[in-house]
């Protein structure tokens, strides 16, 4: 078996065994690689590599939109869908005006985000051990 191929079958087996909030965190994180990636292409002024970067990441982010559900709080969840679509358009501004500081402020929107998002896994799990209860980062953000 060659090294990508180990490889995929890691990432499979790892997707196929994460639970929902630990899927999205995977999103977060590769949402994250690839905004990098166009930048370092941006930056570089390779534009292929731009554009991929950029096409990935905003493909990522369109999929975190549309996974974002309602309950408990549909005003959360609208919240949460807006900041996506401001991530989404500030990679777009980045791929139309070649801004390096476009693409910086959505990278730090992203890891912002993934930060929250492990925070809340944190707290879930810990409510988790100490209560017993379900403490899903649904039902924790039913209680923040």
């Amino acid at each position: 078996m060659t090294t990508t191929a180990a490889a995929n079958a890691y990432l499979r087996t790892k997707v196929m065994t994460a639970s929902p909030q630990e899927l999205r965190l995977m999103l977060l994180e590769a949402a994250i690689k690839f905004a990098r990636q166009g930048r370092e292409g941006l930056a570089t002024r390779n534009y292929e590599q731009m554009f991929n970067g950029l096409s990935q990441s905003r493909n990522i982010i369109t999929e975190l939109i549309v996974t974002v559900r309602p309950e408990p709080d549909p005003n959360l969840a609208e919240k949460v869908r807006s900041l996506y679509a401001f991530i989404y358009s500030q990679l777009v501004e980045t791929s139309v005006s070649k801004s390096l500081t476009h693409c910086d402020d959505a990278i730090r929107l992203l890891e912002f985000e993934r930060e929250t998002w492990m925070m809340l896994m944190s707290k879930a799990s810990q409510e988790r051990s100490e209560t017993g209860l379900d403490a899903s980062p649904s039902a924790v953000a039913r209680s923040a």
